[in-house]
């Protein structure tokens, strides 16, 4: 019997916890999966109308105009999953990416299914498990009539900002766009999480300081300008104790941190569109270095290392500096968000994406309604940093940034989003720049030619002669 609403293709973690929310919405949902572990899962745990095994007895159970969410991992297998799907599907029907899709890939398969009269909708989901299950943050891109189809399901089982509003919108017309705000998001993410790791190894190993203790720090950070979903689980982490040997259980983690891509993409996303975004990569870069853990041992043998415990910033400065440091991430992020909606027409609005990622996803916090009225008082706006209220904010925590990070590198510990942070910061507020000087070398073995500070147009020079 067709009666399902919608379709949930992919019933693992994610595509499970989402099947289950919508289906607390009082919205009949059907499944589909290819695994019969995960299938028996979802069978047991999974208020579906059905779980199907079979793809065509899937779509079958969907009621007209057809709308289908896929949940499986990023890749050939989206383009798998669409040509399957594109034969037992009709022209009105619907189907949504709800997985980290690289966005050119997204443009693409929207492109393919158009063709069939299929609508597309790149959709951002984040929140990880608990998120999917009781309110995501949902990035949409597609066209007003495809998302049509879908918004009373998604504004039913999204994430509620403290006034009330859902946070699931339709940021764009094009379905790329979805998939490029969750992948900025991500960047920050990590660069957020990063800075985090570095103030918690700054006062472990720079403060010879155990994990409870930490722990209180970043509860006392809990209220105020640091207010963030991040900050709250970095204090839950550092409490949990190890059942077998009572140790702080982050103690016994293997510091070597995995990724899957998202922030990679969003640092080339940055670099193809000349847009500075160095707390990303650094932060990127930082998890690629902590996975050489042989080589790192090895390394630590070979090479003497300052005394780490030989620094004295106070735990007001390293609350200071790191809101410094995810204020530039945030203002990196947004300028990569402000150069690809220009670059591609998206017409993005940043106060909505702003007010979008209030609640539910990972790099929730508390000075979003701050970026949200930032970007609204001023659309135009060059750089987030450039907003008074967060001009205010680097005016007083930069001091508190230099500070640490002077420290750390006088202790041998690396800090390296909070560098990046702190060189974004000092190149962007520097009227003049050494750019010059790099100037007149292309210009001197490539003959690339050079503009002046005293006159208009394009020079180039005999740099080995002295006059």
């Amino acid at each position: 019997m067709a009666d399902a609403e919608i379709g949930v293709l992919g019933l693992g973690v994610m595509g499970r916890n989402l099947a289950l929310n919508i289906a607390d919405r009082g919205i009949r949902v059907s499944g589909y999966e290819r695994d019969p572990d995960l299938r028996k899962v979802a069978q047991r745990e999974a208020a579906l109308s059905s779980a199907n095994e079979d793809l065509a007895g899937f779509v079958a159970s969907l009621r007209a105009p057809r709308a289908v969410l896929l949940m499986i991992t990023a890749g050939p297998a989206v383009d798998q999953a669409i040509e399957t799907l594109l034969p037992l599907l009709s022209p009105g029907d619907v189907i949504a990416d709800g997985g980290n899709s690289d966005y050119q890939d997204t443009a693409r398969r929207e492109a393919r299914v158009r063709e069939a009269g299929i609508g597309y909708l790149g959709l951002g989901v984040s929140g990880g498990e608990e998120g999917a299950r009781h309110g995501p943050a949902l990035m949409a891109g597609g066209s007003a009539e495809t998302y049509q189809r879908l918004e009373t399901i998604l504004l039913a089982i999204a994430a509620k900002a403290d006034d009330g509003a859902a946070c699931a919108e339709r940021l764009g017309n094009a379905a790329a766009v979805g998939h490029f705000v969750k992948m900025m998001h991500n960047g920050i993410e990590y660069a957020d999480m990063q800075l985090i790791a570095e103030i918690y190894d700054l006062l472990a190993r720079g403060q010879g300081l155990g994990a409870a203790a930490i722990a209180e720090i970043f509860d006392a950070w809990r209220d105020g300008p640091l207010s963030s979903f991040l900050i709250d689980v970095t204090a839950t982490v550092l409490r949990k104790a190890d059942p077998e040997t009572g140790r702080p259980l982050v103690d016994l983690v293997l510091d070597s941190a995995g990724q899957k891509g998202t922030g990679r993409w969003a640092s080339i996303a940055a670099l193809e569109l000349g847009v500075a975004a160095p707390s990303i990569a650094e932060a990127v870069s930082a998890r690629v270095v902590s996975s050489l853990t042989g080589e790192r041992s090895a390394a630590a043998a070979r090479f003497s290392r300052p005394d780490a415990s030989a620094n004295s910033v106070t735990k007001e400065q390293l609350a200071d500096a790191l809101l410094a440091g995810k204020i530039c991430a945030y203002a990196q992020g947004f300028a990569v968000l402000a150069a690809a909606s220009e670059a591609n027409g998206w017409e993005l609005a940043l106060d909505r994406v702003a007010r979008n990622w209030r609640a539910g996803c990972i790099i929730r916090a508390g000075f979003l309604d701050d970026v949200a009225a930032a970007f609204s008082d001023n659309p135009e706006i060059a750089n987030l940093l450039m907003a008074p209220a967060f001009s205010e904010m680097m005016e007083r925590t930069v001091p508190a940034l230099r500070a640490v990070v002077t420290a750390a590198v006088g202790a041998g510990i690396p800090v390296p989003a909070l560098s990046a942070s702190l060189a974004y910061f000092d190149g962007y507020v520097s009227a003049r720049l050494p750019a010059n000087l790099i100037q007149a070398q292309r210009d001197f073995f490539g003959a690339h030619q050079f503009k002046r500070v005293d006159r208009a147009g394009d020079f180039h020079e005999d740099w080995s002669t002295t006059s």
